[in-house]
């Protein structure tokens, strides 16, 4: 299973990849045609800012998951060090109720959107809560596991050393 799991990281980490190359060429194209050609690619906004919230949200989850976000434990480990592990465990319990409220409201968003669709790209409106959904999902997952094995499993395979 770790193999797994680890195989469905790599490929969360090679579309993050993808869809940051594609903004920077689709930015860089529609730059260059504007201010040499007078002329732009009118949808390279929209799909910039699509790729964007998708890198932020689900780079979000990479980053939670390797245990890589900011974290100030330097007062609890320092003043309270028996309690940390209680302190982690209520951490990660409402990083779980945080990301419950979080997929509620981009399902509803989501669904509420589906039939709104974008006059330049044709894609409906409801891939920028998509992304919140799949975020949350990840990370609500991620704490969930922490919550229960609080040693973070991203140090176990080598990465946020």
């Amino acid at each position: 299973m770790p193999t797994v799991i680890r195989r469905f990281w790599s490929v969360i980490d090679l579309v993050l990849v993808a869809l940051m190359g594609a903004m920077i060429a689709i930015v860089f194209a529609n730059v260059v045609l504007r201010y040499g050609f007078s002329s732009g690619i009118r949808q390279s906004v929209e799909l910039a800012r699509l790729a964007f919230v998708w890198i932020a949200l689900v780079g979000a989850a990479v980053t939670l998951r390797r245990d890589e976000h900011l974290a100030l434990t330097e007062f609890s480990e320092t003043y309270f060090p028996r309690a940390v592990p209680l302190l982690r465990r209520v951490c990660w319990g409402i990083v779980i109720l945080t990301m419950v409220m979080f997929f509620i409201g981009a399902w509803h968003q989501m669904m509420a959107n589906w039939s709104n669709i974008s006059s330049l790209t044709g894609l409906p409106s409801a891939l920028f809560y998509l992304a919140g959904v799949i975020s949350a999902v990840l990370m609500g997952g991620i704490a969930m596991m922490r919550l229960i094995d609080p040693t973070p499993f991203a140090k176990a395979e080598g990465h946020g050393e």
